[in-house]
């Protein structure tokens, strides 16, 4: 089934919803990045999300980004989405693998680790930048992001991220929902959410079990009248290019690129976010160096 997102809105204005399905998306993530089940769950919550955030922006030249950057052995964890539904991310040490819970569950907020933030940005095309942070507080990400909304953006959210590692270490379920609750939502409203959320079984559950979003949606504000405004599909995605990498060989100063030049006469660039390999021979870093001088 394909990997989609659907936002949707209560008939008389107390919330708005985003449910995704992201088990494609967050398996071909695992493939390019080779992660262990705990890496992939921790990368594949975070794609989730930022999947999510991805279609709240209304220009399609707009991104968003999400950065977990705690103190567990994991580093950064870090995605970024468009409108369009067009995804990538990674994590900086994707071997990373940490024993199961008590409870039989991945340490993912073990191996995000506290004592750290969680970064929002969003790049609207202007000049800057919008930049917001949160403390992380659990490093299960969910609870982290809900908790960012409330904080940094004063935007009360319920978050459920879920990712479901099958015995091969394949992704076996993927997705979550964002519930935000408007301006003029009802205590009456609040108590029948809450009441569904206590109820409601695991999203990567619901998801293993042949629910779409659409059925998700139902389970989750059962009792509401829900309005679904658009569904856009999803997928992982890389704008790296041969342009790209040679603006950064540019970036890093006519020092640096003349010492490589000199010392290995080539170059090896590799996209964090793909793991696609850009060489340059000695002509074409001796080209970027003159180009860096006319700069």
């Amino acid at each position: 089934m394909q990997d989609y997102v659907i936002r949707a809105m209560d008939d008389e204005g107390n919330i708005r919803v985003f449910v995704a399905k992201t088990t494609n998306l967050v398996n071909n993530a695992r493939n390019i990045h080779n992660t262990t089940p705990t890496a992939s769950a921790a990368l594949g919550r975070t794609l989730t999300a930022v999947t999510i955030m991805g279609t709240m922006l209304k220009n399609e030249r707009e991104t968003v980004s999400l950065q977990l950057k705690g103190a567990g052995p994991l580093g950064t964890v870090l995605a970024v989405a468009n409108s369009k539904g067009e995804v990538k991310g990674y994590v900086s040490n994707p071997s990373v693998d940490l024993p199961l819970k008590n409870n039989g569950k991945l340490d993912v907020g073990g191996a995000v680790g506290q004592n750290g933030k969680v970064t929002v940005i969003r790049d609207y095309g202007l000049k800057e930048p919008y930049i917001g942070q949160s403390d992380i507080v659990t490093g299960e990400i969910a609870e982290d992001l809900a908790n960012y909304y409330v904080y940094s953006e004063q935007q009360p959210s319920a978050v459920a991220l879920g990712v479901l590692v099958d015995r091969d270490t394949s992704i076996k379920a993927a997705g979550g929902y964002i519930i935000q609750v408007l301006p003029e939502a009802t205590d009456e409203a609040l108590d029948k959410l809450e009441a569904n959320l206590a109820n409601i079984e695991p999203v990567s559950s619901l998801i293993e079990k042949g629910y779409t979003p659409e059925d998700i949606l139902l389970n989750v504000c059962n009792g509401f009248k829900m309005d679904i405004k658009d569904k856009t599909s999803v997928k992982l995605t890389c704008d790296c290019s041969v342009e790209r990498m040679q603006k950064a060989l540019i970036a890093i100063g006519r020092e640096e690129l003349n010492k490589i030049i000199e010392e290995d006469g080539e170059a090896e660039l590799v996209c964090h976010f793909c793991n696609e390999k850009y060489k340059f021979n000695r002509d074409e870093l001796v080209s970027l160096l003159n180009e860096s001088d006319l700069k």
